[in-house]
């Protein structure tokens, strides 16, 4: 525990340290710096209070053990006994709670998202009609979270799927539930149009990035080409844009291309073009660093490998796999109508022992 110490004994040095900082005048007025030091001092906040609690129970502990030591009553030796057994099953899961606090953080986890939810090519009509299944589970967990959803982009198919649909979700700490959402998902079940009631297998695939914003990464605007172009019109060809509103957007570096028509003026779609834009680029890069680390971050919860299959969704038998944790829940029902938080939770609880065991091998 000594090199654990050190490290919490450097938290409350620069919590100690953020606290006089954000009463500094001159920092008050620095709007944007003044965020920035307040952010991190409410991230250190439990983690100081935490240890500060560990300190009163190990001292406390330390007083009984001396008395009991010394202490000749019988009566008042059992009430000891029986405290200091308290007291010591309260020090063992505050050091477990020290050690998760310690964790590194991920920067990105309060941070909003923008996922992409693709019907596999290989399931056909059926794939296409999963995505949009998927993108409904989504949107009712999102709902029972209270984050808000926006369709940014979507491709429909004619049988009422996605060949892909774009979504901006925001609220409160969303990368931090539905980054491990990251993957292949599969879905077994008998399609509408199977008249001999075979169970058919495909796929959708989901990935899952954080918006970007302008601190994150820097992209040269000479690095993007931009080209307008006339929108192909609105549902029903109801609406023919005679003006070249629709913008397609290529980053030259990675060859990474947004293109969005679906807003009505060519500002709003260059907007929205560059948001997603910015985030694609920015995960493209993170991918890139994660794999120099490849053999470090592989764990439970996989390598965020979007061709890597995830989940298997059983509708005949109403059940649900995760592969990456073996967790098989028996209420597939339930899961696609948004009740994702046990295997959330789950995911999250593998992630943090896997974190745990490279702390204590460190």
């Amino acid at each position: 525990m000594d090199e654990i110490f050190d490290k919490l004994q450097a938290v409350v040095d620069r919590y100690d340290e953020l606290n006089e900082l954000i009463s500094d005048p001159e920092i008050i007025s620095d709007t944007q710096r003044f965020m920035k030091l307040s952010k991190e001092e409410a991230d250190l906040r439990e983690t100081v209070a935490t240890f500060n609690h560990y300190k009163e129970v190990s001292s406390q502990l330390d007083d009984d053990e001396t008395m009991l030591r010394e202490e000749n009553d019988a009566e008042l030796e059992a009430m000891l006994k029986e405290e200091i057994s308290d007291l010591r099953s309260e020090k063992a899961e505050l050091e477990d709670k020290l050690k998760v606090l310690l964790l590194p953080k991920d920067p990105n986890d309060d941070k909003n998202i923008i996922m992409e939810i693709h019907g596999g090519a290989a399931g056909g009509d059926e794939g296409s009609l999963f995505a949009a299944d998927l993108f409904n589970m989504y949107s009712r967990y999102a709902e029972k979270q209270g984050w808000k959803v926006e369709i940014v982009d979507r491709s429909d198919t004619e049988v009422g799927g996605f060949k892909e649909i774009v979504l901006m979700i925001t609220g409160n700490n969303v990368y931090s539930k539905l980054k491990f959402e990251n993957g292949a998902h599969r879905v077994q079940r008998i399609p509408s149009t199977e008249s001999a009631g075979r169970v058919h297998t495909s796929t959708a695939t989901v990935g899952v990035m954080p918006e970007a914003e302008d601190v994150d990464i820097d992209i040269d605007p000479k690095d993007i080409r931009t080209d307008v172009y006339r929108s192909s019109g609105g549902a029903g060809g109801q609406h023919i844009n005679k003006t070249s509103s629709a913008v397609r957007m290529t980053h030259l570096p990675t060859g990474i291309v947004v293109a969005m028509q679906d807003e009505r003026s060519q500002q709003q779609n260059r907007a929205k073009a560059m948001q997603i834009l910015r985030a694609r680029v920015y995960d493209y890069y993170a991918q890139q660093e994660q794999d120099q680390y490849n053999a470090e971050r592989k764990s439970a919860v996989g390598t965020g490998d979007r061709s890597e299959r995830i989940r298997t969704y059983n509708f005949p038998q109403n059940r649900v796999t995760d592969h990456r944790i073996g967790l098989t829940l028996n209420k597939l029902d339930r899961v696609m109508n948004g009740e994702l938080e046990e295997i959330i939770d789950a995911l999250i609880v593998s992630d943090q022992a896997q974190k745990l065991e490279n702390l204590n091998n460190e």
